[in-house]
């Protein structure tokens, strides 16, 4: 008899350290999905942040003052137009 009590009470240690282990294991998987969620939260937030600013950037007011400050484009107008005859299309023969 004492046997037998000595092996069920070596399976009730070795089952409630289990589930110890178990509970451990549960509440660590826990804990990293939920930091998973924040940090899937965090980015997606920072995307539409940039998102937003790429789209603030393309804007056509933007990009034609770009191209007037650091490029020194102007717009065109007939007083500065150059126009260019390509004679090799127009069958002339030098």
């Amino acid at each position: 008899m004492t046997r037998l009590h000595f092996v069920l009470l070596l399976a009730l240690i070795f089952s409630c350290l289990a589930l110890v282990q178990s509970s451990y294991e549960s509440r660590r998987l826990f804990n990293e999905t939920n930091r998973a969620h924040d940090e899937a939260a965090r980015l997606q937030a920072e995307y539409k942040r940039l998102e937003a600013e790429r789209q603030a950037q393309g804007t056509h007011l933007r990009v034609e003052k770009v191209a007037r400050e650091k490029l020194a484009m102007r717009t065109v107008t007939p007083a500065v137009t150059h126009f260019v005859v390509d004679t090799a299309a127009s069958g002339v023969a030098k």
